[in-house]
């Protein structure tokens, strides 16, 4: 939303909930940064203070990571940075630069979901969805750390993670469903 002429148009960029002022393009402010996202390199020229989570939903068309809170309380757009969770809302695009980015659009292979995507749905533990691409990203970042988690691992490692539809015990089961798919 925070690209969004229209709101542009009404008001200042400084004054939209979970927008950071940016330059305009073309001015001297803008920084060329290179990453790659899901393993296609990508190049943008922007204001370095723009956040990541900006960045994917607004010049690269990546919605898949949401705009929760602003405010890294939420979970709702958590994406792997060099194999880590990050909460892109967070991170200016500038700390990015020659990272590997990895979000929910670049889980499944081809038709093929990646085991969290399938236990997601297996277990049900998904209600409106909002939630469920930083879940499911977050969860993988927790499963590269602790392939075996106990409850109270997924409990503790999914903390930053808010469901309003209460879905957590499925999520529990859906995250321990996958840790054993991604085993075998």
């Amino acid at each position: 939303m925070c690209g969004s002429s229209v709101l542009q148009a009404l008001l200042p960029m400084a004054s939209l909930p979970g927008c950071m002022s940016t330059t305009a393009k073309g001015t001297s402010m803008e920084k060329t940064i290179t990453f790659t996202v899901n393993g296609e390199p990508k190049e943008v020229s922007t204001a370095p203070e723009r956040t990541l989570l900006e960045v994917l939903r607004e010049d690269l068309g990546l919605t898949g990571t949401k705009y929760g809170c602003g405010e890294g309380q939420c979970g709702a757009c958590t994406v792997l940075v060099d194999g880590r969770t990050a909460h892109s809302c967070l991170v200016p695009v500038a700390d990015v630069e020659g990272s590997k980015i990895v979000t929910i659009e670049g889980l499944a292979q081809g038709n093929k979901l990646h085991p969290l995507q399938e236990a997601f749905l297996a277990e049900r533990a998904l209600q409106c969805g909002f939630c469920t691409p930083g879940m499911i990203v977050g969860a993988l970042g927790l499963l590269a750390q602790k392939p075996s988690p106990t409850d109270a691992e997924i409990a503790a490692g999914m903390e930053s993670h808010v469901c309003r539809c209460g879905s957590y015990p499925r999520i529990v089961r859906a995250i321990k469903h996958a840790a054993s798919a991604m085993k075998g």
